[in-house]
């Protein structure tokens, strides 16, 4: 790695830097999506039962009965907060992906002495 300019070097430590960063925003959005999934369903068992069924919801470490409609609107309420995350994330997802993308062409036409990609930063 000597051989190889200082400025090549910072590129290959940005490139590693950013994958880090797009592996991180893939494990948050998987999580989320695995969330979103269980929300969902737990919406559809609710939705299931009968209007005067006794429900009971997590608070907590405490669990607490509540009506049916509170806790349809609460699974409800986060199921949205989830996919605005989600939205997010797969926003800052194709942001990394273009950025990975470019500096990886940047340092394989420099490793390869071919023309040098312009710099986005």
């Amino acid at each position: 790695m000597s051989s190889i300019s200082p400025k090549v070097q910072n590129q290959i430590a940005q490139l590693q830097q950013v994958q880090q960063q797009l592996q991180t925003v893939l494990s948050q959005k998987a999580q989320y999506e695995i969330e979103i999934r269980e929300t969902r369903r737990a919406e559809e068992e609710l939705a299931d039962l009968a209007d005067d069924a006794v429900v009971f919801q997590s608070v907590g470490t405490v669990m607490m009965q509540k009506p049916k409609a509170d806790v349809a609107a609460s699974l409800k309420e986060k199921t949205e907060t989830l996919d605005l995350r989600v939205k997010q994330l797969e926003r800052q997802e194709q942001m990394l992906q273009g950025r990975f993308e470019h500096l990886q062409n940047q340092v394989k036409a420099a490793l390869e002495g071919g023309p040098a990609v312009p710099s986005a930063t």
